[in-house]
């Protein structure tokens, strides 16, 4: 399915700001859709037709009613007396109400058609642009009922929104930074203010939401401002969300805001009502999001837990650290000591994975600076009269701690066999007897991400792997480590080689897929 902006660039020779004009629009209707207990249809002319075509190239469906529209409308075309009232509306520059209920299928509905007009932000301030589009508002008829106090209010209201489109006042230009994903809908809860900012009208959900906020009596005739910043549990945010309803009713657009009192939080979005550009009072969406915050908090503060816990291990893996190396000065075997020091590495690379998740909000780990400061340690301590070059090709990514914890384990031993083995003393050889390549001896660890699976070489250019190798056959403790850590917890494979250009090279791919 084509997007609006692709549908309106094809069809059409409206420009940029006209189409950012319809997104906001198709991002705000829903409250129009809503209030109408209507299917919302945008309808834009196609270009160069003769007579007059419509491609519909948005729509919504009302939360509060049943649909007329089974099947999705978009993408599709029509001309002739199907949509003679989007042509009346747009060609008039007119809201359109006449005419007979028409029948989709076994469903009766009513047309309407609103024009759709951008204001011109360089015009005046009666300036307006052409029409540029039609919403037909269509509503089902075969659930038609008395209306009740509320239905008239929402319908009143809608009526009031509906006019505004057509002025080219609604919807509000975007503000910068401004989220919409939690904003109040209109079964949330609706508050209709007069031009004094006194309540009119209080849905059962808008009631219900200040008597959390700790009103008990009625919301009719009550002062919205001044009730809200008396309840508010601080002065200043009770000032601030005052002020945004006062702004309000004088035709301006307030961001929303969520503000507490006696543990309850209602989030709050304030709208002039403007039909014909005169301020005839507001609306006031509030919605209780007091479970949502409560939640938001525990997941912080278990978040924190978390952290602390890996911040506390961390510290111990350090502390185990420093007592094994204390251990190894005052052993005298060289072996003893040579094993009490690969322990205190593994500890330590260990302990860095924590010391990243310590600081990051989830379980995952930005792996680059991990591999580097591992990289880096294994030179330091390497056994060669030369010196070794560190580089890493590529990148890891955000790595699920799962998989980081193990795979530093790896690396560690992989980049402290390729530097030890590959460019230190032969056992059984004088320390002299190791030369470095001409060209100087280098580790490269590269990394890429192929088909949720990371591949990872480790390769150095030093003497290659002995004759007769089996990584399979006994070996050293390192090795033992890497291939249970390659197979068991990562469940990739590990395979070592020699390289066509000389050196060794170690290949190993983990998947990346749910565990």
């Amino acid at each position: 399915m084509s997007t609006l902006r692709d549908l309106v660039e094809e069809h059409t020779s409206l420009g940029s700001a006209d189409i950012d004009h319809l997104h906001r629009l198709a991002g705000d209707w829903q409250l129009l859709s809503d209030l109408s207990f209507a299917d919302l249809l945008l309808w834009v002319p196609i270009k160069g037709d003769k007579p007059r075509q419509f491609l519909c190239v948005a729509q919504v469906r009302p939360t509060t009613a049943p649909t007329a529209y089974q099947d999705d409308q978009v993408g599709k075309i029509f001309g002739g007396p199907e949509v003679a009232h989007l042509d009346i509306a747009f060609t008039q520059e007119r809201i359109w109400r006449e005419g007979d209920p028409v029948w989709y299928g076994d469903t009766p509905a009513r047309h309407e058609a609103i024009p759709v007009r951008r204001r011109d932000e360089n015009d005046h301030e009666e300036g307006y642009s052409e029409v540029i589009a039609v919403i037909g508002r269509d509503t089902n008829l075969s659930t038609a009922r008395t209306p009740s106090q509320l239905e008239l209010n929402y319908l009143t209201t809608a009526d009031d929104l509906a006019q505004m489109v057509a002025d080219g006042t609604f919807p509000p230009a975007r503000q910068p930074g401004e989220m919409t994903t939690s904003a109040p809908r209109v079964g949330d809860g609706l508050i209709r203010l007069d031009a004094s900012g006194k309540v009119t009208y209080a849905s059962p959900n808008a009631q219900s939401a200040y008597r959390r906020l700790g009103f008990n009596a009625h919301l009719v005739g009550e002062e919205l401002a001044h009730l809200s910043s008396r309840l508010a549990a601080d002065p200043l945010e009770g000032n601030d969300v005052a002020e945004r309803i006062r702004s309000a009713l004088r035709g301006e657009f307030p961001p929303r805001m969520e503000f507490d009192a006696r543990g309850a939080t209602v989030l709050t979005r304030s709208l002039p009502l403007l039909p014909a550009g005169v301020p005839i009072g507001g609306l006031v969406l509030v919605r209780d999001v007091t479970e949502v915050r409560r939640r938001d908090r525990a997941l912080m503060t278990k978040d924190a837990t978390i952290r602390e816990i890996h911040h506390r291990v961390k510290n111990n893996l350090q502390t185990v650290a420093a007592l094994l190396r204390l251990q190894a000065r005052r052993v005298d075997a060289p072996e003893a000591r040579m094993a009490l020091e690969e322990s205190v590495r593994r500890v330590a690379s260990i302990a860095l994975v924590h010391e990243t998740l310590s600081m990051s909000s989830d379980e995952a780990v930005e792996f680059d600076g991990i591999v580097d400061r591992v990289a880096t340690a294994a030179t330091e301590v390497a056994s060669t009269s030369f010196p070794v070059r560190m580089r890493r090709e590529g990148t890891f990514g955000i790595l699920p701690a799962e998989i980081a914890t193990s795979l530093v384990m790896v690396l560690n031993e992989l980049l402290i066999n390729a530097v030890e083995h590959g460019f230190g003393t032969p056992e059984g050889d004088d320390e002299d007897d190791a030369v470095a390549p001409e060209q100087g001896a280098e580790v490269v660890v590269s990394a890429h991400k192929f088909r949720k699976q990371l591949h990872v070489t480790v390769a150095d250019n030093g003497r290659g792997l002995p004759e007769g190798f089996r990584p399979d056959a006994g070996g050293r403790l390192g090795l033992q480590i890497v291939r249970a850590l390659a197979t068991g917890e990562l469940r990739g494979s590990i395979e070592l080689r020699n390289r066509a250009g000389g050196g060794t090279e170690a290949v190993l791919v983990v998947p990346l897929g749910k565990r």
